[in-house]
């Protein structure tokens, strides 16, 4: 039940009753990155499909396996594997929560996947009495319980072992860690070098402790003035969102009153939580790594089911205070900062206003207007699945993000690959609304004030939208480039510049762009929703 074999099982939210925890789950089991590396036959999914085989193969031989042997085994694993992924939704089909929501009882459960004990396999986690069970995707349940009939037992403990390898291999002797990342790393990513060891006992050390750890980064970097500023930021965005709702022509009365009262409703996180988790019951010790590890699993696995049939916990933080990102969550309806994304590139407490209201101020921003994208729209002010839009506002609604899902699908990753407009549209939509609302907000902070003086010869306008530049400016190879596009619903970093900005009269204006420049949408194409 740790080892991502078959299918995913854990607590989830009940969509459409927020205040409760269920059981679901969910479509897995796959070792490459998508199931579309399985079942697209262009040139270069066959040949990464032939690399892992390979990859599985000398894994095999490092647990000891014949060559021969171990090259059977992996095209067993492959075989499972492809058949999984023919019957598993793609990414696109699963940004629809309405999609993901098939609630169940045991009973109905046995009778799509009749072939699976059930029954056994939740006493065997320890939770011998399940009530109501999402099924994510029952298309995908019914056709692996016809598999798991349908293929030897042989074949399946090949696959079982496969797994159960590969989820431990960066845990055990540096031939192993080397295998892994040679493949998941250097083929797939294009990554030249494995991080340093330090490294990546930090990263492993935040995945199992990150709240404990997260004590230790607050105290030593996040002083409460930063909580301070950061609360007013957020405070000051959510006031330029509320009055841009206020006076959004396409929407309503109707619905801009429940928009308002969403935004109203927001549950604002900053830095760290007010409650720390408890690890007192995880057992690490100064044996093995993998020893540890599996004990930490152990813990986060038995602390996720506790939660089964219990009321919502919305003090409950779905990040660490270190990491370097933020989120909205449409259950809980809330926006959470993490201490750690508040900090330079995002913000820096000695630059102006401007530059930060370009960074972390649109980062504040697109966390907002999450809660209005294609996904958060469909979620209400209390994180109930409903629809709270008239018929006719969301049909408008539809069609300008439409316009960003065709925009971002015009862009090209490399000759011949397109960024994938339907998977992007969340992020992207969130990025235009993020920038538009900070836009604004760092408008309003400027009344009654003097004009701020150029920097380096960049107007205070041109210097909001260079700290959004700067937060994106990254290089990438192509490898990561093909695989964050098979895979992120976040655009590449440099659509997510350009893409925005080039839909925005404000950012024309600043740098004196006119119509028919790059930077400038034609006005039948120009994307605009906030």
């Amino acid at each position: 039940h740790r080892i991502p074999a078959v299918f995913g099982f854990g607590a989830n939210q009940d969509v459409k009753d927020s205040t409760q925890i269920i059981a679901q789950v969910v479509q897995g089991g796959l070792g490459l990155p998508d199931r579309d590396y399985y079942t697209n036959d262009d040139a270069k999914s066959k040949a990464t499909r032939d690399e892992y085989v390979g990859h599985v193969a000398r894994t095999f031989e490092l647990m000891g396996d014949a060559a021969d042997r171990a090259a059977a085994e992996a095209k067993t694993v492959l075989a499972i594997e492809t058949k999984l992924a023919e019957n598993s939704l793609t990414r696109v089909q699963r940004r629809n929560p309405e999609a993901n929501y098939h609630p169940m009882i045991k009973t109905q459960l046995l009778e799509m996947t009749p072939d699976f004990d059930w029954g056994r396999y939740f006493r065997n986690i320890g939770m011998p009495e399940i009530g109501k069970v999402n099924v994510g995707q029952p298309s995908f349940f019914k056709a692996a319980d016809k598999i798991l009939t349908g293929t030897p037992i042989a074949d399946w403990k090949t696959y079982l072992r496969w797994h159960l390898v590969n989820a431990a291999s960066n845990t055990l002797s540096s031939k192993f860690v080397q295998e892994n990342f040679n493949f998941n790393g250097k083929y797939l990513q294009g990554t030249t070098e494995m991080l340093p060891r330090w490294r990546r006992c930090i990263a492993s050390t935040d995945r199992a402790l990150g709240e404990a750890l997260g004590q230790l980064y607050v105290a030593r970097t996040f002083p409460p003035e930063a909580r301070a500023r950061a609360r007013a930021m957020v405070a000051n965005l959510i006031a330029a969102l509320q009055e841009d709702l206020t006076t959004l022509s396409w929407m309503s009365d109707e619905t801009r009153k429940r928009a308002i009262s969403k935004l109203n409703a927001y549950i604002k996180k900053i830095g760290y939580p007010d409650k720390w988790r408890d690890y007192e019951a995880l057992q690490i010790s100064r044996g093995a790594y993998y020893n540890n590890l599996v004990s930490a699993g152990e813990f986060e696995f038995k602390r996720n089911l506790g939660k089964i049939g219990k009321p919502v916990d919305k003090t409950e933080w779905g990040m660490s205070p270190p990491t370097v990102n933020a989120y909205y969550n449409p259950q809980f309806n809330e926006i959470v900062f993490p201490a750690g994304i508040l900090q330079p590139p995002f913000y820096d407490p000695k630059a102006d206003d401007a530059f930060n209201y370009g960074g972390i101020g649109a980062v504040i921003g697109h966390e907002m207007t999450h809660g209005f994208d294609d996904q958060g729209a469909k979620f209400d002010a209390n994180g109930n699945l409903v629809m709270w839009w008239t018929p006719d506002d969301f049909k408008k609604f539809s069609e300008r993000t439409n316009c960003v899902v065709n925009q971002f699908s015009s862009y090209e990753v490399e000759p011949g690959l397109h960024q994938k407009g339907e998977l992007v549209v969340g992020e992207s939509v969130a990025d235009l609304g993020g920038l538009t609302v900070a836009y604004a907000a760092y408008q309003k902070s400027l009344e009654s004030k003097p004009r701020p003086k150029d920097i380096n010869g960049f107007t205070a306008e041109q210097r909001f939208f260079l700290g959004w530049a700067q937060v994106w400016a990254q290089n990438i190879r192509p490898e990561a480039a093909r695989l964050r596009n098979a895979t992120d619903p976040h655009p590449l970093a440099r659509f997510r510049v350009n893409g925005p900005l080039s839909n925005m009269p404000a950012f024309a204006q600043a740098y004196q762009c006119k119509e028919g420049d790059p930077m400038v949408r034609v006005s039948e194409k120009r994307c605009q929703i906030w």
